[in-house]
């Protein structure tokens, strides 16, 4: 287990080469995983883990969609596919990993479940450090931890069939057994993690709460619509407009960023393009500071959650949430976008 340095901080970072996935199945012998929800992190954490060699079963509710995807990835109703208390009554790793608003729901009844030196596992630590909202206070006989990936379920899956894993933060909050640490880690290797950096439950959520708002979804999604916007309003086609603030970005430049760095991108474009993006970047920079500094803030006393689980405990969520997605699938900037995905060289 390496300390690594990140620009002048050290860090934790086990990788998969210093905890092979051989131990993490000798840790896990003895324990049945069940994955509580199948529906973004379930399933790729799920197929990981069963591919890997560790003993999975998947609890959801029957007749949903979630339910017949699990059917249609191999899970069996009855051996390996059970209603949510029967799974987790076999378990004695669960990860639960229903939607944050589905986890304070279930609560009660999960937690009749949990037996002493069962290990609670989390992808994400909101349930448990906005305790006052959602309730959840796991009993003092279990071990509480978290393996979270830095990425979606797809992405989870996708990397893993790939060979290359993906990058997870992991967090103890309980550690009853002793083993808490080392559960924590296998379970990190078993769904695919490339390395695992350690992390608490309360900074990984107060940093993914701000990230997905902020440069990941939310300022990403923002500021692609301003640009687009002022583009179109001054003449230029949305092929044009989209290409200029999605396509190249998408297609190309962070590409480069993704293999050697920003420094690299600006490196590898012309020197007009560097330029005007080291003399703007401040000036982007400098623009959304009080938005973030307004948004974390949020986040650190609880306003966002109370925002989320109020939003997704409504009984009309899913149909609102279809009408939001079908207004931005629906705007001429994503049409443009669909129909320039369309036009992408098919070797690609």
């Amino acid at each position: 287990m390496a300390m690594m340095d990140f620009g002048g901080t050290k860090e934790e970072v086990i990788t998969s080469e210093e905890f092979p996935i051989e131990k993490a199945r000798d840790v896990l012998k003895d324990e049945t995983v069940a994955i509580i929800g199948y529906g973004v992190q379930g399933p790729g954490q799920a197929l990981n883990l069963r591919d890997n060699g560790i003993k999975v079963i998947v609890g959801q509710r029957e007749g949903g969609a979630s339910w017949d995807k699990a059917v249609a990835d191999g899970f069996v109703p009855g051996e390996t596919l059970f209603p949510i208390e029967e799974a987790a009554k076999k378990a004695t790793v669960i990860q639960y990993l229903l939607s944050d608003a589905g986890q304070k729901a279930a609560w009660p009844i999960l937690k009749g479940c949990l037996n002493e030196g069962d290990a609670l596992y989390f992808s994400h630590g909101f349930s448990i450090v906005y305790k006052d909202q959602t309730a959840i206070i796991p009993p003092d006989n279990i071990d509480v931890i978290l393996v979270a990936p830095k990425g979606s379920g797809r992405s989870v899956r996708n990397n893993f069939l790939e060979g290359s894993g993906i990058n997870s933060s992991f967090a103890v909050f309980q550690d009853f057994t002793g083993r808490a640490k080392e559960r924590a880690l296998a379970l990190g290797i078993g769904i695919g993690s490339g390395y695992l950096f350690a992390t608490t439950f309360k900074k990984e959520v107060y940093s993914d709460l701000t990230g997905e708002r902020g440069v990941l979804m939310g300022c990403l999604a923002g500021t692609m619509e301003a640009q687009y916007n002022i583009l179109r309003k001054n003449g230029h086609s949305p092929s044009e407009a989209f290409n200029e603030t999605v396509e190249e970005l998408t297609q190309s430049l962070i590409r480069l960023v993704g293999e050697n760095g920003m420094d690299w991108m600006f490196a590898n474009c012309s020197t007009t393009a560097q330029r005007g993006a080291l003399d703007w970047a401040p000036k982007f920079r400098d623009a959304v500071a009080p938005v973030f500094v307004d948004l974390y803030e949020r986040v650190k006393t609880g306003k966002e959650t109370e925002r989320v689980l109020e939003a997704n405990s409504a009984p009309d969520y899913r149909e609102k949430l279809n009408k939001e997605l079908e207004e931005i699938k629906n705007s001429e900037m994503w049409k443009a976008g669909a129909a320039v995905r369309s036009l992408r060289p098919k070797n690609r």
